[in-house]
This record gives structure tokens, C-alpha cells and sequence, in this order.
């Protein structure tokens, strides 16, 4: 699973590049994160952890042009790309930092938000922690995080198109990684356990769109070189055994293709909680 070193490194870079597609595959659920966001009232400062390319901190300054915006992220390419993005914003802006020990006295958060960004916590207790202690008493936080593999098409499908990898062992389905925090028992304790409180999931099924355009099946399968299960089963593989779950890979996006796009079903929580 992606951890911290691989975001700082080759899958930070990889996202920062395929901005443009990984803001498409996750367009439904965007659209749901900035709702929850501005049901929470007008939130003067907001903090968007694992901000990535930017997108949702983005869209919430837009929405919200009375809040100062800062985003959060621990890849240089990805802040670099978000910037480039937002540039012009005066309310907007990025920094390269961990969450897990990032705290400003000059920028307080009453909210934070997060697409997908909390999941790769090396100790997610104390990260929340001191999460809650950077924010304002009565601070209120929403993000997303993946539902079980077995919900998420386009990770079980491609995992079980990719031959047993040597030295795979399942391991611990809570280190940090894509799916660490499907549980929502797991992720209530963490959060419990770090002094936040009125926690709520709410289950989004979206689907996670991975080609379209005029040939949705290649941009699929050059979108999942880059990103994702299959691109790191593309790197390890080698001749024919590459060739063969090359070509599996097709299959399953032309068997995927609706409407003019290759769509995988996916399934994700949307957890809130408060400080106070």
C-alpha cells in the first residue's frame, strides 16, 4: 500500500502530472465533500489536509470568498501543482507540510476538510491530536475516506488481474494506506481517542471514472499506468507475464465502458466530528 515516502516521492509526482484525471475520478465525491463543507456555516479559516493538486481547497474558496483557505500536503510536485493552479487567489494558498506535526499560530482552522488525504497517518492518533489542537475550540472537521476493497471495482478488478507479487503479505489492514480507514469502528476510536467527538459516516457510492474522451479504453489504460494498483503491478511486471496483465487490463475497461466513459464502481465514507 502507498505510504508516506512513496506521496513525498514517484506517486506524488505521478499525481501531480494526472491532476486533470484524478480530479475526474473523483468528481461526484468532490461535489458531496464541498456540500458537507459549506452545510458547516461560515468557517472564517479552513484547512484542507492532503491537499493534493488542490482541487477541493480550490472549490471551497470559491465558495466561501469570506475564508482564508490553506492547503496542506507533504509532496513538493503536489503543492507545486496547486499552486500553479490557484494562482491569483489572494485567500488561497498551499504549503509543503505534515498534518501530522503542522501548527501555525497565525492560521487556526475552524474547519478542515480532506479528500482522501488522512489515510496515510504513520500514528493517525496523534495526528489527530494535534490536529485538534491547532484548531479553533469550536472547530468541526469532514473528509472522505475509502469504504473495503470488496466495495471499490476498480481496486478489487485490477488486483485480481495482477499475478501473486512476491513478499505481498496481507499485513495489517489498518497501516496506513488507501483503505485503512474503512472501518468505521477503527476510525470512531482513533478519532475518540484524539478528543474529537459527534462522529457520523456517511456512505457515498460514486462512480470512479478512469477514461473518457475520444477513446475512453486507452485513456483508461494510460491512466492506470500512472496511478493506482495496476501501475505499480505494471512496474514490477517484466515481458510477457507485463504484456499479459496489460491486456487483461484492457479487457476490463472495454467490459467498463458506459456512456462514453470506463467507470469502476466505488464506495467511500464521509466522516464529520467536532472538537467541542
Amino acid at each position: 500500500m502507498t505510504d508516506k515516502s512513496e506521496w513525498q516521492g514517484q506517486v506524488g509526482s505521478s499525481w501531480a502530472r494526472q491532476w486533470q484525471r484524478t480530479d475526474r475520478s473523483f468528481a461526484p465525491l468532490t461535489e458531496r465533500l464541498v456540500a458537507c463543507a459549506l452545510e458547516c456555516g461560515e468557517a472564517r479559516k479552513i484547512a484542507d489536509i492532503g491537499c493534493g493538486a488542490g482541487e477541493l481547497s480550490i472549490r471551497l474558496a470559491a465558495k466561501r470568498s469570506t475564508a482564508d483557505v490553506l492547503g496542506l500536503d507533504i509532496s513538493v510536485d503536489l503543492v507545486a501543482a496547486a499552486s500553479t493552479r490557484a494562482h491569483g487567489q489572494p485567500d488561497l494558498r498551499f504549503a509543503v507540510a505534515d498534518a501530522a506535526n503542522w501548527r501555525d499560530a497565525s492560521f487556526v482552522p475552524d474547519l478542515y476538510v480532506s479528500r482522501h488525504g488522512v489515510m496515510f497517518f504513520d500514528d493517525p492518533v496523534a495526528a489527530f491530536v494535534n490536529l485538534a489542537a491547532s484548531a479553533s475550540d469550536a472547530a468541526r472537521m469532514i473528509f472522505s475516506c475509502f469504504r473495503a476493497p470488496a466495495e471499490n471495482a476498480w481496486a478489487n478488478r485490477i488486483a485480481a488481474l495482477a499475478p501473486p507479487m512476491p513478499a505481498a503479505p496481507l499485513g495489517d489492514p489498518h497501516a496506513p494506506g488507501p483503505f485503512a480507514f474503512a472501518d468505521p469502528g477503527h476510525v470512531s476510536a482513533i478519532l475518540t481517542a484524539a478528543g474529537w467527538r459527534d462522529i457520523a459516516f456517511e456512505p457515498v457510492n460514486f462512480d470512479y471514472v478512469a477514461g473518457d474522451g475520444a477513446d475512453p479504453v486507452a485513456d483508461a489504460l494510460d491512466f492506470f499506468s500512472h496511478i493506482g494498483p495496476a501501475a505499480r503491478a505494471i512496474r514490477m511486471l517484466e515481458g510477457e507475464a507485463r504484456i499479459a496483465f496489460l491486456g487483461r487490463l484492457r479487457d476490463l475497461s472495454e467490459a467498463h465502458l458506459r456512456d462514453g466513459a470506463v467507470r469502476f464502481a466505488a464506495a467511500a465514507w464521509i466522516v464529520s466530528a467536532r472538537k467541542n
